[in-house]
């Protein structure tokens, strides 16, 4: 039997196809980039008494800064890889800002070593470092355990002798601390870690550089309203 001969009409309109194919592909990804960087994000619950009494905590720790026009609460967890994963977005978008008070809440949802770095972040207040033992620890990618949380602790300038002192003798006032942190997470029907309010604007899952500058801009304009 005789071998058919390649059409040389059917592999023109093949490669057609898939011409078309493809520049329809990349018009649908350019249209999902478009539509994700359009749609609201999060939820604006201004109504909300909680989230108003969580903006204006002035019991958790912070970080100030000196012409504020944002406040931003965060709920993380020490041991919650999309936490980590975000932080460095997060700290990017507070430094280029310049504007935005921060707000920690620690939430420890991941276990017992979720609580024991999350009470030893909290004790850390007291020496004024906790800002700098946020950072480390969220940067850290080991598994925590004792040894790390000292080494945070001592190399954000913190004395580990006095932590232990505090978690001893300020040991109600942490628990308090987890206890609200944790009721107040569940009256904004928060879903996990890592969540934030911007404002009255709330959102919850790891966030990229660009949508925590447009979790800034909808805090703002929310707060305008």
């Amino acid at each position: 039997m005789p071998l058919k001969k390649n059409n040389p009409s059917a592999l023109l309109v093949s490669r057609r196809h898939l011409a078309q194919l493809l520049v329809l592909a990349v018009a649908g990804a350019g249209v999902a980039h478009i539509l994700r960087k359009s749609s609201p994000l999060g939820r604006d619950i201004s109504s909300n008494e909680i989230a108003q009494a969580v903006l204006h905590d002035k019991n958790s720790p912070s970080q100030e800064v000196a012409q504020p026009t944002l406040t931003l609460v965060i709920f993380t967890d020490y041991r919650c890889p999309a936490c980590k994963i975000a932080n460095t977005a997060m700290e990017k978008a507070v430094q280029q800002d310049r504007h935005v008070r921060v707000i920690y809440r620690d939430w420890p949802i991941f276990g017992p070593m979720s609580e024991r770095a999350a009470r030893v972040a909290i004790a850390s207040d007291r020496q004024g470092i906790y800002p700098l033992v946020h950072a480390r620890l969220m940067h850290e990618r080991r598994d925590l355990d004792e040894g790390i949380l000292r080494y945070a602790v001592e190399r954000s300038g913190g004395n580990w002798t006095q932590i232990e002192t505090d978690l001893q003798a300020f040991g109600e006032f942490i628990d308090d601390q987890l206890r609200r942190n944790r009721q107040d997470a569940f009256q904004l029907s928060l879903t996990g870690t890592p969540s934030y309010l911007a404002g009255p604007i709330i959102v919850t899952g790891a966030q990229d550089e660009t949508s925590f500058k447009r979790l800034f801009a909808a805090g703002r304009e929310a707060v305008k309203e």
